[in-house]
Formats: C-alpha cells, structure tokens, sequence
C-alpha cells in the first residue's frame, strides 16, 4: 500500500495556490482568495427587511483547481461555496450549500465585462441569478436575485464586502 501523502483532511482539501496549468483560467474568482467583510441586506419572503454583518473567507482548494468560500451571515445563513473551472464549457461550476435553509442551487459563472454572473435555478426550479459587481482588488458588491411573482428577476439580496488586510 502506498504511504499517504497527506496527514489530514484540512492539508487534503486546502491548496497553497492556483494550479499551474489553469492560473490564468482560475483568476476570475481567484482574485477573491482571502477574507472579507460584509454588510448585507436581504429581502424575506413576505417582504420584511433583513439587515446584518458577518463574514466571507476565500480559499484554494483541490490541489488549486477550485475556489471553496465560506459565507457566514448570522440568522441568515452559514454556508459555503464550491467553484471549479470547466474548460470545456469555458465557465465554472457553482455549488452552494447552505445547511441552515437547506439550500444547494446549482449555478453556472463566467465572466460578464468586468463583472461575474452566476445563472441557475432555485430550489422551486426558477431561474435565479446572483453576480458579483463593482469589483476592485479591496472591496466587492454581491447581488442575488430570484425570480419574483411578475417572472422576472428581482433584487432578493444585497452585499457589499470590504477585503480584510493585505
């Protein structure tokens, strides 16, 4: 039997950096790699007003072929994000798993100008679109949006999140 090269699961799942045949392919949500600030807003079903702070933590994961995020925004949710390139589809696959809501959509992300949209489903199998906006290397508006009783999409959730350090 061959010697494991790991110790522990942390050291298993946690990468130094991004892959180096993908580097360039991975900076669309590598440039968020480390820890992050948030102000949120969120719109409740039935129309009150969620306001709160909390946290986001970026990171390298799977030998630096995926970015894995830690969103924790207490009384809303405490979930994270799993993000890993498809060259085929020239896209990222975007799993989100909030065990608090039982939530787990399923989205597709590329690129859009100088912003980042996400495009999926909900949980009731309607379209739903979250994107990250006015991106600079210190601070990030996050937007979430499902769709409303019109069919369209609608502003359900707002984030602004400042970078923490350097």
């Amino acid at each position: 039997m061959p010697a494991m090269k790991f110790t522990c699961f942390r050291d298993a799942l946690l990468a130094h950096g991004p892959a180096r045949d993908l580097k360039t392919k991975l900076r669309l949500y590598g440039q968020f790699v480390g820890s992050w600030t948030m102000e949120a807003q969120i719109k409740r079903d039935g129309g009150s007003l969620f306001e709160g702070a909390g946290e986001i933590h970026f990171g390298w994961v799977l030998d630096g072929r995926a970015v894995q995020d830690v969103w924790i925004l207490p009384g809303a949710f405490y979930g994270t994000t799993l993000r890993i390139f498809d060259a085929g589809i020239e896209g990222w696959h975007i799993l989100w798993n909030n065990p608090l809501s039982q939530s787990y959509p399923r989205m597709i992300g590329r690129a859009s100008g100088a912003d980042i949209v996400q495009e999926g489903t909900g949980e009731d199998g309607k379209p739903i679109r979250w994107s990250f906006r006015e991106i600079t290397p210190r601070s990030f508006l996050w937007l979430g949006e499902r769709t409303g009783a019109s069919g369209a999409l609608e502003l359900q959730t707002e984030i602004f999140a400042k970078r923490v350090g350097g």
